[in-house]
This record gives C-alpha cells, sequence and structure tokens, in this order.
C-alpha cells in the first residue's frame, strides 16, 4: 500500500477529470490539474528524488509557501518511499532548525521564500531543483507496506516543544469513516478548503479525500478577507465548503451571505476547534445550509462528526464515525473503565484503529504513556449522551481549579457565547497572586461601545453554578490564535485589559 497511490488511484477516475484546480478571488482559475496531469507530476517528483542519493525513509523537510509546488513535492515524496516533513510557512529559522534536527531530515526542499534553518548541515534543493523535480520522466510508486511510514508531522507547540507525529502508508486509507460520517462526498463533488496548502488540515480533508473519491479538490490563493469568500464559493461552484469555526464567523460578520448565495454549495464542514451552538444557528439561518463538525487530532485525524447520515445537535460535535474504535473512560478508576453515559471522561482511540499515527518521533517514552492499556488518551475530555452524541469538554490539561472544584474552560464558553452580545469569548485561569487564581472570560463583544459586562455577567450567574462563574471579564478586540486557528489560552494572560 501507498498512502500517494491509493489518494490519485482509489476511485480510478477519468484521467481528463478535473482533480485540482487553484482558483483567484474573481473566481479565476489560476491553475487546473486533471488526474491523469497530476499523478504524471507527482510521479515526477517520485523519480527525481530517487536520483538524490535518499534511501527509503528518508525523511524530507518540506520549506514552501502557499502554491502547488506543496501537494506535489508532499505526495511526490511518499510516492517515492520517502517521508515528506511538511511545515507552516510561518516558522522562524529557530523553529525550523528544531524540527529539522529532531526529524533528521535528509535533504530540505525550499522555495527561496520562506525561513530556512541556518547551518543546515544537509543538502538544501531551491526553486531550480524543485522545477527539475517536476520535469523528471514519471516513476513508479514505491511498493511500500500498510504499516510503512508515510509522512511525519509536527504538533503546533502551544504549550511546549513541537514534537513529531509518524503516520503509516495506511492512515488516507484509514479517513474512509470520514467520506459519508462527515462529508457525504461523492466523485462529482468540488470540495474548497479555506486553508494553505501547508496546513495538515488542507492536505487532508482538502485533498487526500476528494482526490481518494474522485472528486475535485478547490484552493484558493489570494486576499485572505473574509469578506471575498461568498464570491469564491460562488464562482467556483464548491459543493463543499471546509474551514475553522473562526473563519464561518468572519464571514457572516463582513461577507454578503444570504439563502440564495453561492446556490452550488450543499453544507459547509468545520474543525480544528469547537463550534459554538450560536455559530451554527447563526450560519444555518442565514444560509439555509448546514454546517457539520468534526473533532480530531493531528495523531489520527477526525473521529467524532455530524454529517448527512448523522443529524446536527447544536453544541456537540457529534457521534464516532462508523467503524471508529472510540471510548470515554472513567477519570475515576485507575484501571480502564468505559465511564457511564452523561459522565465526563477521557476520551480515546483504541490501539487497533487503523488511523492511529505509528507514535511519536523518538519519544519511545511518551508514544506508551500516551496510552492506558489498549487505548490511547486523545487528552480530551467527554461525555456521551442518551442519544450517543458526544459533547467536549475541553483538553484535559486545560482543567481550571475552582474552589476545588475542575472546571472546563469549553463549559463556561459554551453559555457566555449563548449571549446576544457575544462575538468570541476564551476563558481562562488567571494567577492574581499566589496560590490564587480566578476565572477570567476573555470577550470580543460585537460591539464594544454598547457591550454592558454586568449583563453579561448576569447571564453567566443564570447559566452556571457559582464556582464556575468567570470572577473577571476582560474586554479584548480579537482572541490570539495559532496559524490552524486555536486560541492560545496561554497568551490570554498577557492581554491588558481595554476599556474596562
Amino acid at each position: 500500500m501507498n498512502l500517494a497511490q491509493y489518494c490519485l488511484t482509489n476511485a480510478v477516475p477519468n484521467r481528463e477529470k478535473a482533480a485540482l484546480e487553484v482558483v483567484g478571488a474573481d473566481g479565476g482559475v489560476l491553475e487546473h490539474w486533471t488526474f491523469g496531469s497530476l499523478t504524471d507530476a507527482v510521479l515526477s517528483v517520485a523519480a527525481g528524488l530517487k536520483a538524490h542519493d535518499l534511501e527509503t525513509g528518508d525523511r524530507i523537510l518540506l520549506r514552501l509557501g502557499h502554491s502547488s509546488d506543496f501537494p506535489l513535492l508532499f505526495f511526490g515524496a511518499i510516492a517515492g518511499g520517502f517521508v515528506p516533513v511538511p511545515t507552516s510557512a510561518l516558522l522562524t529559522s529557530q523553529e525550523a532548525a528544531a524540527i529539522l534536527a529532531d526529524s533528521g531530515a535528509a535533504l530540505v526542499l525550499h522555495d527561496g521564500k520562506t525561513a530556512l534553518p541556518e547551518n543546515t548541515g544537509v543538502p538544501v534543493r531551491g526553486p531550480l531543483a524543485i522545477a527539475d523535480l517536476k520535469q523528471a520522466p514519471p516513476g513508479t510508486f514505491a511498493q511500500t507496506a500498510p504499516d510503512d511510514p508515510a509522512f511525519l508531522i509536527y504538533t503546533s507547540g502551544t504549550s511546549g516543544t513541537p514534537k513529531g507525529v509518524l503516520h503509516a502508508q495506511r492512515a488516507a486509507a484509514a479517513r474512509q469513516p470520514m467520506y459519508q460520517g462527515w462529508y457525504g462526498i461523492s466523485s462529482s463533488d468540488r470540495l474548497l478548503h479555506a486553508g494553505a496548502f501547508n496546513w495538515t488540515y488542507t492536505l487532508g480533508v482538502g485533498l487526500m479525500d476528494p482526490w481518494a473519491n474522485g472528486a475535485t479538490s478547490i484552493v484558493y490563493d489570494g486576499p485572505r478577507d473574509p469578506q471575498v469568500w461568498p464570491n469564491v464559493l460562488d464562482s467556483s461552484q464548491a459543493s463543499l465548503f471546509a474551514a475553522v469555526p473562526s473563519l464561518y464567523r468572519r464571514i457572516l460578520k463582513y461577507g454578503e451571505v444570504s439563502r440564495s448565495a453561492f446556490p452550488a454549495l450543499r453544507h459547509g464542514l468545520t474543525a480544528g476547534e469547537a463550534l459554538p451552538a450560536v455559530l451554527y444557528r447563526d450560519w444555518k439561518d442565514k444560509t439555509g445550509r448546514e454546517l457539520y463538525e468534526a473533532l480530531g487530532m493531528s495523531e489520527i485525524s477526525t473521529y467524532l462528526s455530524s454529517g448527512p447520515l448523522v443529524p446536527v445537535k447544536p453544541g456537540s460535535p457529534g457521534k464516532p464515525q462508523r467503524g471508529r474504535k472510540v471510548a470515554i473512560l472513567s477519570e475515576t478508576c485507575e484501571d480502564v473503565l468505559l465511564a457511564d453515559r452523561n459522565e465526563v471522561g477521557f476520551l480515546a482511540v483504541h490501539r487497533e484503529e487503523p488511523g492511529l499515527m505509528l507514535g511519536y518521533w523518538n519519544r519511545s517514552r511518551e508514544t506508551e504513556d500516551a496510552f492506558k492499556g489498549d487505548w490511547f488518551l486523545t487528552g480530551d475530555r467527554a461525555q456521551e449522551d442518551d442519544d450517543g452524541y458526544y459533547w467536549y469538554e475541553g483538553r484535559a490539561d486545560d482543567l481550571m481549579n475552582a474552589f476545588g472544584y475542575r472546571v472546563a474552560p469549553e463549559e463556561v464558553e459554551r453559555a457566555l457565547s449563548a449571549h446576544p452580545e457575544v462575538h468570541e469569548v476564551s476563558v481562562t485561569a488567571v494567577s492574581v497572586r499566589d496560590g490564587v487564581s480566578l476565572i477570567t472570560a476573555f470577550v470580543v463583544p460585537h460591539d464594544a461601545d454598547s457591550f454592558d459586562v454586568d449583563d453579561l455577567a448576569a447571564h453567566a450567574t443564570s447559566q452556571l453554578a457559582d464556582y464556575k462563574r468567570p470572577k473577571d471579564y476582560r474586554i479584548v478586540e480579537q482572541l490570539p490564535r495559532t496559524p490552524s486557528g486555536k486560541v492560545k489560552r496561554k497568551v490570554l494572560t498577557q492581554l491588558s485589559r481595554l476599556g474596562n
């Protein structure tokens, strides 16, 4: 099994069918790739890399920006039996150097624009060499095994040093439960992903899965202003749209959105952070289209979701996708014990789940510690209701301690975000003196001038137990986020109070 071969040939599409379109803000197609031309280019890269004195399984660090070169080199490396290490174009030289050193990459592919580590110590091939790779005579897919390494991705590192997550060749085929459990995808679909090529969310949801189903992937290349997206959706005739919740929120606020807008769109897809119930309802009310959420992580991709076959329960990411081996483990027992329904516990995935990573790169102890018996602990907390829907209760390490009680930030955020004047909110514990921390809400209001903190506090009183309520409210212009859209809770404590 070769991951690149699976993605490009699983649905056996017509070689002339559109596989990838890169579109601009005006809807014009900047690049058009058929399945035939894309497969040939990937196999050219694979053959070209084999001539670079590399051994099967060698890591290749990708320092590339937002261009079609990224997927060509990513899938080309896998097709050749090598292990690409995708990285964000936003990384500094120091950050890239740390990943280069940890991964032990034997080669760096560089577009000439992104920051490079100083004194790499390994060959660096720039734009001219990349052009030569794409022009090499096409080779063949390497005959790799399902458990052979395919790609190595690094976590965002918002709470510490980034660590490598090694995935196997079987990882793409293991995404099959998502096809109907989340997307409802077919070969006739055109999936527009809002992310950049070098984001793993885009590589998986925006490329791997559409191609494996013979569908067309659409990636946008242009200004990132939120008001451009309705036109991009309309002109590209996208039938599916994938983005993070924060982008949907900005589209609703700044874009021209109505039930008659972008008529080809069947529904939206969202992941990367929790989807507030109020945002879901706002999107559905204004567009008339569903918005399906999925919950996942770098170590396995998504495994919980709503979709055409699983109706949305606002505030819940959905149910385990059919075929997934997912459970909630009791927090109160030292042994491996499943939690009762409506009991908050540790969200876990069985070690036999084929989509699960091979392990953390060069961190065997951390890999071992991530398991409890046969269950991989995701680090998330959740509970299952009587209808089988899971409710996300936040990261285990995000828990706040309030007067001896453990409080999940997400529970407080859900309550506060239901207030009509709250645009966005994030909650964390802020230390006020040694041994004393207060639950603090950082609020982005719809209108800062008219926003009434006392009214929000009264709302919290009606929704939350006293120990769960924020003891301090800070009005901010925006929430600090990672490049993938997740809120940086630790940075929140550094934000100054604005007009409050």
